[in-house]
């Protein structure tokens, strides 16, 4: 549920029914975060599409992509996103609550091999304040050996989940998991 009014995974037809066909086909339910982006077809089609190019990159892997939405929502306060991607790295990636808490508290601490903790530290700066992103930020992620692609996807990422946060946040999407 949320207060903008979207379409139901139970009440869907056309071309809604067809993207949440192949969410649940994917995920086995339709999250209510994206149920949101229901009111217009076509941004629930861009952001179903999106997820899949995330959860396929063949580069940056499920646990630091789960680690960027997690952070960046974090900063953002949004509590949905915090849990869902929290729960994730439990679930999908094996982390422990303890190995999530230490992440959230400093990103240095998590389970991720060095060359990711660089790119998630250049992707938290990117979306805490873009202004100070410096030369040096993608001389020292293309030293740990990722492409100015993979820092590209990965800042973008993280720019995204910014407005994702907005939307939950904003249209009330309450939790459902």
């Amino acid at each position: 549920m949320s207060i903008l009014q979207t379409v139901t995974p139970e009440s869907a037809t056309g071309e809604v029914a067809e993207i949440y066909a192949q969410i649940k086909h994917a995920w086995g339910h339709v999250p209510a975060a994206i149920q949101v982006f229901s009111a217009n077809p076509f941004l629930l089609r861009h952001q179903w599409e999106y997820y899949g190019s995330v959860m396929q990159h063949p580069t940056l892997s499920m646990p630091l992509t789960a680690c960027i939405r997690m952070l960046v929502s974090q900063a953002g306060h949004c509590d949905y996103c915090i849990d869902m991607n929290a729960g994730m790295l439990i679930n999908l990636a094996g982390w422990t609550p303890e190995q999530v808490a230490a992440t959230r508290a400093d990103f240095n601490d998590s389970p991720l091999s060095p060359a990711e903790k660089t790119l998630l530290g250049l992707v938290l700066k990117a979306t805490r304040d873009s202004s100070r992103v410096s030369t040096r930020d993608l001389d020292a992620a293309r030293a740990a050996g990722w492409t100015d692609g993979d820092i590209l996807d990965a800042v973008n990422h993280g720019a995204r989940m910014v407005a994702g946060d907005i939307v939950i946040n904003g249209f009330k999407v309450e939790r459902d998991f």
